[in-house]
């Protein structure tokens, strides 16, 4: 198989999975219009992942135009519900900190794949 077409594939999957994570584990209290925003915003993160771009909240608002609470609003719920991981590291600068995360190595294993491969 061409490795277009096992992207596409694979993208197919992730984005099955993503949407089945969600909606069949609803959080507490969570509204529907936050369930569709995690849907878009992991879309967004595995797209950024496999292009290698840090997923940072500074990198995620500036692709979305989205104000950093905005950003972190969404991708809080996805640390809560497993689907991302978080690690502090320092910010760009050296000087502060940042959080970076990653997707949830365990959603890789559903799929069949290592780390996004």
């Amino acid at each position: 198989m061409t490795r277009a077409i096992k992207t596409h594939w694979h993208n197919a999957l992730f984005n099955g999975l993503v949407l089945q994570e969600i909606l069949d584990h609803p959080l507490e209290d969570e509204t529907p219009t936050a369930r569709l925003k995690e849907i878009g915003m992991m879309s967004v993160l595995y797209s950024m992942s496999q292009a290698h771009q840090p997923l940072t909240l500074t990198n995620i608002s500036e692709l979305l135009q989205l104000t950093r609470s905005g950003a972190k609003e969404t991708v809080n719920l996805l640390v809560k519900r497993g689907l991302l991981t978080e690690t502090i590291i320092k910010n760009s600068m050296g000087r502060g900190i940042a959080r970076q995360f990653e997707i949830s190595k365990t959603l890789f294993e559903k799929l069949g794949a290592p780390d996004g491969d």
